[in-house]
């Protein structure tokens, strides 16, 4: 059996990552890698985490499973975050999940489970993870225009054009802010065009929330699910707590399911419980329980929350210095989307020829379609990375 498997393609994000490891230069910048760093080229354990584990490990007192869904304190304390009062608690189903990848995996599962027929439509671009687990378990796929041709905005009317496609209970995978790859987000006034479009449809939107809190805010990052939350009779919602926790490690993620009442919220409960047990039974925990002590406690939450802002602004201040240094490098504004996106990447519109170059003549490490993370700079090399930038794109 071993001996016919087939090799697998490589990922190229783990083949870039093992390429930065051996290159011996010392002055190498990595801008590949989606994990936020700060200035020392570090992912910090935030203080509210390293609180809330302390207090953790004093009080914990048993190791013992938890429910097929997890803690149910711990989904109460992430629906509030990211839903509010838009919603019904008692329209929505939740269950943890090993991390933003595991409630989008059985967010998959069930939309499977429930209709086998139904089509998923994804943005392109889009995260690649995105479209390879759909590709997996073989649910159909169709995409829909996300990022103009010839400007890194949003092309708002291409995707509508696009949408016109969506059939009742199709699922429409939508970025809640800070899009990856792309960093260009909707506006409000798009966001109530989808939901018009959705509700007449029939189609229903799943949610894919990674960054909240690294765009514009945790509030004004959560505009999006919430106007679908409160307009939409059903709407499937991944959240991710890596990066705006920085529980990388941890695995720390939720799915919710927002059923149009109370009874058929029970079933989908319940087959949420169903597959979490099919798939790795019992969630992990100490993730997830730290960050519902941080949000349940003032005083953590507090201090998550400032330490949550000092990362944004940080990001928006290099998005802002890039943008300044290629339009004095550059003499044009090719380059000021830059400090418009939000989150942690935007794409330069380089070719892969180009990207090559600049890894192998500067040792500036970034995805093929050209997506740079904005965390993997300082304010030390913003300055060299934008000469790079300037020579070999702009």
């Amino acid at each position: 059996m071993l001996t016919d498997l087939k090799p697998q393609p490589a990922d190229k994000i783990l083949a870039l990552m093992q390429a930065f490891r051996e290159d011996p230069r010392e002055n190498k910048i990595d801008l590949g890698v989606g994990v936020y760093k700060n200035a020392e080229g570090v992912t910090p354990v935030m203080r509210a985490v390293k609180a809330a584990e302390q207090r953790l490990v004093e009080t914990q007192e048993t190791k013992a499973y938890t429910g097929l869904a997890g803690d149910p304190a711990y989904a109460a304390a992430m629906r509030g975050l990211i839903l509010s009062d838009s919603v019904d608690a008692g329209r929505v189903a939740a269950v943890a999940t090993p991390g933003g990848t595991g409630a989008i995996r059985q967010g998959l599962e069930l939309m499977q489970y429930a209709d086998r027929a139904a089509t998923i439509w994804l943005s392109a671009p889009t995260w690649p993870n995105h479209p390879s687990i759909v590709k997996y378990l073989g649910i159909p796929m169709r995409e829909y225009r996300y990022l103009a041709s010839d400007l890194p905005v949003v092309d708002f009317d291409g995707m509508m054009e696009d949408l016109k496609g969506v059939k009742a209970g199709d699922l429409v995978l939508l970025h809640g802010c800070c899009h990856n790859p792309t960093g260009a987000n909707l506006t409000a006034e798009q966001w109530a065009v989808v939901a018009d479009h959705l509700e007449a449809t029939g189609a229903i939107p799943f949610i894919d929330i990674a960054y909240q809190g690294f765009g514009d805010g945790l509030e004004e990052d959560a505009y999006g699910v919430r106007l679908l939350a409160a307009r939409m009779p059903e709407m499937i919602v991944a959240a991710s707590c890596s990066k705006n926790f920085g529980v990388y490690r941890e695995r720390t993620g939720l799915l919710m399911a927002i059923a149009p009442e109370q009874k058929s919220k029970a079933e989908a409960q319940a087959t949420l419980n169903f597959l979490n047990r099919q798939n790795y039974s019992f969630p992990p925990d100490h993730g997830a329980r730290v960050v519902q002590m941080i949000l349940d406690d003032p005083e953590l939450r507090a201090d998550w929350q400032t330490e949550l802002e000092d990362v944004r602004l940080g990001m928006l201040k290099l998005r802002e210095q890039l943008a300044r240094e290629l339009r004095n490098r550059t003499n044009s504004d090719r380059f000021d989307f830059i400090a418009e996106h939000r989150g942690m990447f935007s794409r330069l519109g380089a070719t892969p020829a180009q990207v090559e170059v600049l890894r192998e003549k500067y040792g500036i490490y970034m995805i093929g379609d050209s997506r740079i993370n904005i965390a993997g700079l300082n304010e030390a090399t913003v300055p060299i990375v934008a000469q790079a930038i300037a020579v070999e794109i702009g």
